[in-house]
């Protein structure tokens, strides 16, 4: 994945998320989809990233204000930083409001990994 690709999930009329994925017990996964999960675990492999998306994802209403969110003993710029990593994984999306940019975990991406590494599939 380039510097500049968003991973994006793939979405249904409804609105759902289609894992991006077959479970990994359905069989070998192909080159392709192997990349776009290993984009998604390592975006999540590192401590700073891992504690800024369960901020974002256990916030009251689904979404957080980087205001709410950025006291992870890093600095702004660092945060800014993993915030992007998360974004270019395809694990948050963003919105900004005036000053301030609110995050949201991307619909189903939680799931869809869970679905990914189902065993009992």
């Amino acid at each position: 994945m380039s510097k500049s690709e968003i991973a994006e999930p793939p979405v249904l009329e409804g609105g759902s998320v289609v894992p991006c994925c077959p479970p990994i017990t359905a069989g070998e996964l192909s080159q392709a989809d192997a990349e776009k999960m290993a984009a998604m675990f390592k975006a999540l492999s590192d401590p700073v990233r891992l504690r800024l998306f369960s901020k974002v994802a256990s916030h009251p209403g689904g979404e957080a204000c980087v205001c709410d969110i950025a006291d992870v003993g890093v600095s702004q710029p660092t945060v800014s930083h993993h915030l992007k990593k998360l974004r270019e994984a395809g694990l948050l999306t963003s919105e900004r409001r005036g000053t301030w940019v609110y995050y949201q975990v991307t619909p189903s991406v939680v799931a869809a990994m869970a679905a990914m590494l189902d065993l009992r599939a």
